[in-house]
């Protein structure tokens, strides 16, 4: 057996409520490696519920701060103190950013580039992409100027609830979109030589990053030039996963008439079930209550739902029973259901997400994502005023994260190429073009 202690920290917010939550402390609310944070070594014991008595587990340990990662010649690293975050927590917070720099950087310093946003999971630095070697790879491609140059930011927005933020201004997460927009991304622009204008600007992401993607661009049009989005988190909350927030009564359970079936949450591409809603569900309320697992379904919950009289999120369902609260689903619809929020501001939204959407998802996804993308699909296409082009893209029989590409290739590698062909075709009378001296 062995213990650990997550600490929480107490925050005193802008609006009011004083919270207690476990602060992310520069390892992406990974509890197990969270600085500061106490455990015990392993010890084996015996549990007799016969004797009685007391098991003692000392927490003798404590896990160290964890080194800022160092910058390269290629990649650089960046932390701000965000205002409107720091405003909101009542303490100060800081957004991260971890920028590759294209080749060409050093010996055109007058160039100014295109930026690329990665969005996903908190990643602690960018090296990885730089792996795999030779010929072919993304490495070779990105720093002998094969490819397109840009810059590619990855944000690092690790806050109390979860290692990203979901990218969106949040009543129990604080105004995190504002603060990637209006903040670090200018500040990454300012420093490394950014165009600084949304038709110089794309962003792409796969899972969670694939969902943070498309809803900076539908809640910040004007900000990007495109999305490459591969199986995005749910897009239609009329497939929450296999959950129907709006008509179903339960989460953890398809209700029959003479009994209740389990309700699935993970397959296998021949669509064994891996586990079910209810496991899942009670796993997160060991990890913490009032949705403070910094795992899945709590996090959609901080994002999505309004703050309850406690200062915590107001409940979607309830985590034992699975009972589907509809007055929170209400509210989730209206702000952060992507389709509806297409749809309903369509008239004026439509025209500025012309030719920008394109999307990847296999037809058996391993969370059932797919499900909510055929219904986003379904929706734009049956819009006729104004009509927009947008692509949606199948992988047949592939699981998540399917992206159009082989599994372990690089999608930087697959797509730079058409982000840069969207940027220079949509590009203004007399933009600046100094960012393509190899041509």
């Amino acid at each position: 057996m062995q213990a650990l202690l997550n600490i929480y920290t107490t925050f005193h917010r802008a609006d009011g409520h004083v919270v207690e939550l476990p602060m992310d402390e520069g390892e992406g609310q990974k509890y197990n490696r969270k600085p500061g944070n106490l455990y015990s070594t392993v010890r084996r014991l015996h549990i007799d519920p016969h004797a009685g008595g007391v098991l003692r587990i000392v927490l003798t340990q404590k896990i160290p701060p964890i080194p800022p990662p160092p910058d390269t010649a290629w990649i650089k690293h960046l932390r701000i103190q965000s205002p409107l975050l720091s405003r909101f927590w009542g303490r100060p917070m800081y957004l991260g950013a971890t920028v590759i720099l294209p080749e060409g950087f050093d010996t055109h310093p007058n160039a100014r580039y295109p930026l690329m946003v990665q969005e996903g999971h908190f990643a602690y630095d960018l090296a990885n992409k730089f792996r795999q070697r030779g010929p072919g790879s993304f490495y070779d491609a990105w720093t002998t100027g094969k490819l397109p140059k840009m810059l590619l930011l990855d944000v690092q927005h690790a806050n109390p609830y979860y290692d990203d933020s979901y990218a969106v201004n949040s009543a129990n997460l604080g105004p995190y979109g504002d603060a990637i927009v209006q903040e670090l991304i200018p500040a990454v622009e300012k420093k490394f030589r950014g165009i600084g204008q949304g038709w110089a600007r794309v962003t792409y992401g796969g899972s969670t990053g694939g969902w943070e993607s498309i809803a900076q661009q539908i809640f910040y049009p004007d900000e990007y030039n495109g999305t490459w989005t591969f199986c995005p988190d749910p897009i239609d909350f009329r497939s929450y996963q296999i959950v129907n927030l709006y008509e179903d009564d339960n989460a953890n359970w398809l209700i029959g008439p003479w009994s209740n079936v389990p309700r699935p949450s993970v397959r296998r591409p021949d669509g064994t079930v891996v586990t079910t809603m209810e496991r899942e569900n009670h796993r997160e309320l060991v990890l913490g209550d009032h949705g403070r697992s910094a795992d899945q379904y709590n996090v959609w919950q901080a994002v999505f739902s309004p703050v309850g009289a406690d200062g915590y999120p107001e409940e979607i369902w309830d985590p034992i029973t699975g009972k589907i609260n509809h007055t929170v689903a209400a509210y989730w619809k209206e702000h952060y259901d992507l389709r509806a929020w297409v749809r309903s501001h369509w008239t004026t939204l439509a025209p500025k997400l012309d030719g920008k959407i394109h999307v990847w998802v296999g037809d058996m996804d391993t969370y059932y994502l797919d499900n909510a993308v055929y219904e986003f699909q379904d929706m734009v296409e049956h819009q006729t005023a104004p009509k927009i082009t947008a692509d949606f893209t199948y992988g047949r029989k592939q699981p998540h994260c399917y992206t159009g590409v082989p599994r372990g290739q690089s999608v930087e590698l697959a797509y730079m190429p058409a982000m840069a062909a969207r940027i220079l075709k949509t590009a203004p009378a007399g933009a600046d073009m100094s960012w393509r001296y190899d041509h």
